[in-house]
């Protein structure tokens, strides 16, 4: 359904997502930890840089990191530079027009839930999600516990011991 290049891009986002925060990435590592090859590699992260998905840094430390949290960077995004017509409301057939109830194809009716569910998915999918990120959506800020308190001062024992 997502091209090679969506497919490649997802996964070399997701290495970077998985390295974000320790330093940059270097194309290299991320072509021979992935298995996309490196040519490639290049000419996506230039795609993605131009898209403001990544940004890159030459020299020393340099290579290439999320412009902005994987939290925050939906599968719609990434696909959407690669595959446009994934994102976009399109007809299965590939009619000129746009595909909906009033103007519909003889596919339409078929079409449209799943359609619908995949839009969802990528809307509401993130990188940090498929990068299996523990914290991947914020998280509600837990209330500290309460502190037990303490009872006042024990009462002194008395011994039962012998008087003298």
């Amino acid at each position: 359904m997502l091209s090679t290049t969506s497919q490649y891009a997802l996964r070399a986002l997701t290495f970077i997502a998985a390295h974000e925060g320790v330093e940059a990435v270097l194309g290299r590592r991320i072509a021979e930890k992935t298995g996309i090859p490196s040519n490639y590699l290049s000419k996506l992260l230039i795609e993605l840089n131009n898209a403001g998905l990544v940004s890159a840094s030459r020299g020393t430390g340099g290579g290439y990191r999320l412009a902005a949290p994987p939290s925050s960077i939906t599968l719609n995004q990434v696909v959407g530079v690669f595959d446009p017509d994934v994102v976009n409301p399109c007809c299965l057939l590939g009619h000129s027009h746009l595909c909906s109830d009033e103007t519909a194809c003889s596919a339409h009716s078929v079409w449209k839930k799943t359609r619908a569910a995949l839009t969802t998915f990528l809307n509401s999918t993130t990188l940090a999600d498929i990068a299996g990120l523990k914290h991947a959506r914020p998280k509600k800020k837990s209330q500290p516990k309460p502190k037990k308190k303490r009872s006042a001062a024990k009462p002194a024992r008395q011994s039962g011991g012998r008087a003298r």
